[in-house]
């Protein structure tokens, strides 16, 4: 049988290199570390990318499945660094993108009756492999937000809306995903719960009334709180207050270079 041409070898004559080529959007199962239980097994949207030499027409989409596939059960924080030198290897590029978008469940305790219930998270994993490596974590929370100027003006409550804190992080020591959805809670006016009791909506409304923010009063508080942690190193944040009187959202966005 004769040897079947390799068309993504041939040259190009068009002297145009591409920063990013690959595959999206690959479903994929995941473990990524639990600070209660250890490890927990979810499901993520993969994205796998290299660089491609300017004399190289195409790259072999069929490799990043055959990297993925032999990480199979495996693939976590702690691998992220093997599996992109083995993209970069299987691929022959000088640069190699691996990204994992995946849902990350909490138990969560409401505050007055004890109610247990799975709070689920957005969670983003960033790892780039060049000369040089880099790796971004990033979370989603929803909190509560209450408008400030709604409660001083009016004469019974205030309008108060869910809010989407958003935030990126790199850092030189360990950081857990439960620890930084805590820290961005703490910057809301309240928390959000998949379960509360009646007393707990109670105790969830007054602590939101009594706690009053601006969506930039949220990104400001987040950024001060993650500038005191000598272990990140750099961050942005992002909080979208999804208005409940307008039609419109508000937002904000804080980037904070080499803290540490």
């Amino acid at each position: 049988m004769a040897e079947m041409p390799d068309l993504q070898q041939s040259p190009d004559t068009r002297n145009v290199a591409i920063d990013k080529v690959g595959v999206k959007n690959i479903r994929y199962p995941i473990v990524v570390s639990d600070k209660s239980r250890v490890r927990q097994h979810t499901v993520a949207r993969v994205n796998m990318y290299v660089d491609l030499p300017h004399h190289f027409k195409g790259t072999h989409m069929s490799r990043f499945i055959e990297v993925l596939n032999l990480y199979h059960g495996e693939i976590s924080i702690e691998s992220l660094d093997t599996i992109l030198h083995e993209m970069k290897k299987r691929l022959e590029a000088s640069r190699a993108y691996l990204e994992l978008d995946f849902p990350y469940f909490i138990e969560k305790t409401a505050p007055v009756s004890g109610a247990v219930g799975l709070m689920e998270y957005q969670c983003r994993m960033l790892g780039i492999l060049g000369e040089e490596q880099d790796f971004v974590l990033g979370v989603t929370v929803p909190v509560t937000s209450l408008c400030p100027c709604s409660r001083e003006i009016s004469a019974r409550g205030a309008h108060n809306q869910r809010s989407l804190i958003s935030v990126q992080i790199r850092y030189r020591d360990h950081v857990w995903i439960e620890d930084l959805v805590g820290w961005l809670e703490e910057c809301a006016s309240a928390p959000v719960y998949s379960l509360l009791k009646r007393e707990d909506e109670k105790a969830v409304t007054e602590q939101a009334y009594d706690n009053p923010m601006f969506v930039e009063d949220i990104v400001r508080a987040v950024t001060v709180r993650l500038s005191s942690l000598p272990q990140i190193t750099w961050f942005q944040v992002e909080c979208e207050n999804f208005e409940s009187i307008h039609n419109h959202s508000a937002y904000a966005l804080v980037e904070h270079r080499e803290l540490h």
